[in-house]
């Protein structure tokens, strides 16, 4: 009875069925923080002082967000992703597989050699809807092979934001009393990996049926394959230069802002983008990633609220009479708690240093070896970020394929990410933390 009337549960359930009935992400996501915050026993005003002053865990997530879909609109505006989006649609010529690999390999790219994140989705996406429409293909196998290739990655490999994400593993659990070197996290996560190729081969197959989708013409800050203008030899070079420079100036300083910024400031030096449409491109870098920026910072006050209850210590304890002697279930137990804690939060990386405090101490007391609560801990923060409304892993998908309108985010990316991934990192997760 404590789980469920624990300020998680609750908070999570309401966010849900709001979503589900389809309330808008952001002010659902409020609301689930004001619940929170009341049923943890804090005050309506003292939850949203909380909410407010939490919101600045994500802010550099936010102006990153912010920064790079302005990079993209620049790059849209003279051209360069249309013409690209141009090339992948005679590449595809009507075959379905090649389009799922093309969109898995610019995910697995954005988050391992050319780190911009889900920057590129409503930069490209948008102009391949037609060449999708015409091959009556359905959008949510597309958000599936997007969500694979934006989160496997980062579980399974020590490159680009994995070694963030698994260096970030390792802090955690170190810190905590159970030593771990960044570069031995994938030696575990790997099986979680399998999980979600399996999860996705899967998706494919359950959505291969044709779907009909009206051809409807998009607006800017996006276009479509038809409208595509021819792009100078020059621009094409100081587009390269940037993409090279966001790259290398992020790395070096380990910060996607300052690799926008440095992007952006090539495109306009190089010649390619002129000061005098300046003010349009950030206008439609703002209309392409701010509602997501905004869900970030929300979801970051979400999770102060969170503990300022202490929620999760609250449900920790409610559990561990479940738990006994048994590995399998306590495993299952310990992953589904984090399930809870995440889908609030949507995302796996800000949720690590909160489970790590009270897993590495609970897996050792349960005899877990140190490779199996590696496990556990990457599944249980994973969770969240494949299904959850408030995820960059969904919202992504949503905001290149619902560009025209006809692709709705609950039900056409985070029921179907939720379903065909969340379910098998459950399994993997289990079958990892019983066998290592």
């Amino acid at each position: 009875m404590e789980i469920l009337t624990n300020p998680i549960t609750l908070s999570v359930l309401v966010m849900c069925v709001l979503c589900l009935f389809k309330v808008n992400v952001m002010f659902s996501l409020l609301l689930s923080a004001i619940v929170a915050g009341v049923v943890g026993g804090v005050e309506i005003g003292e939850t949203f002082s909380i909410l407010v002053g939490g919101m600045g865990g994500n802010a550099e997530t936010a102006l990153s967000y912010i920064l790079l879909g302005t990079f993209a609109a620049a790059l849209a505006h003279i051209g360069i992703s249309d013409a690209f989006a141009r090339k992948i649609a005679t590449m595809v010529k009507g075959r379905k597989i090649v389009l799922f690999v093309v969109l898995i390999v610019c995910a697995v790219l954005s988050q391992t050699l050319v780190p911009v994140h889900i920057a590129f989705i409503p930069i490209l996406i948008p102009p391949l809807l037609v060449v999708m429409n015409k091959m009556q293909l359905d959008r949510r196998s597309a958000a599936c092979a997007l969500a694979y290739g934006l989160k496997a990655p980062y579980i399974a490999l020590p490159i680009g934001f994995g070694l963030l994400f698994q260096g970030l593993i390792s802090d955690s659990m170190t810190q905590n009393g159970m030593s771990v070197e960044p570069l031995e996290v994938w030696h575990s996560t790997w099986i979680l990996g399998i999980g979600m190729t399996v999860g996705m081969i899967a998706s494919l197959f359950y959505f291969s049926k044709k779907r009909q989708y009206k051809d409807v013409v998009i607006t800017a800050p996006v276009t479509t394959i038809e409208h595509v203008s021819k792009t100078s030899k020059r621009t094409n070079i100081v587009s390269i230069l940037s993409i090279f420079a966001t790259l290398f100036f992020q790395l070096s300083f380990s910060s996607m802002p300052i690799g926008a910024i440095a992007g952006i400031l090539v495109l306009i030096i190089g010649g390619a983008l002129k000061i005098n449409d300046f003010d349009k491109v950030i206008a439609d870098g703002i209309k392409l990633m701010g509602l997501i920026a905004f869900v970030m910072l929300i979801a970051s006050g979400y999770g102060a609220v969170i503990k300022s209850t202490g929620a999760v210590d609250t449900l920790i304890s409610a559990t561990l009479p479940y738990l006994g002697d048994n590995k399998l279930i306590s495993a299952t137990i310990m992953i589904l708690i984090g399930l809870l804690t995440t889908m609030g939060i949507g995302t796996s990386f800000g949720t690590v240093p909160i489970l790590a405090v009270i897993y590495v101490p609970m897996a050792q007391k349960l005899g877990f070896s140190t490779e199996a609560t590696i496990v556990l801990i990457a599944a249980a923060a994973a969770l969240g970020d494949a299904g959850s409304p408030a995820s960059d892993t969904t919202m992504g998908p949503t905001s290149g394929l619902n560009a025209d309108n006809q692709h709705n985010h609950i039900w056409d990316t985070c029921v179907p990410t939720f379903l065909f991934y969340n379910i098998p990192l459950i399994i993997f997760g289990i079958l990892g933390a019983l066998f290592f």
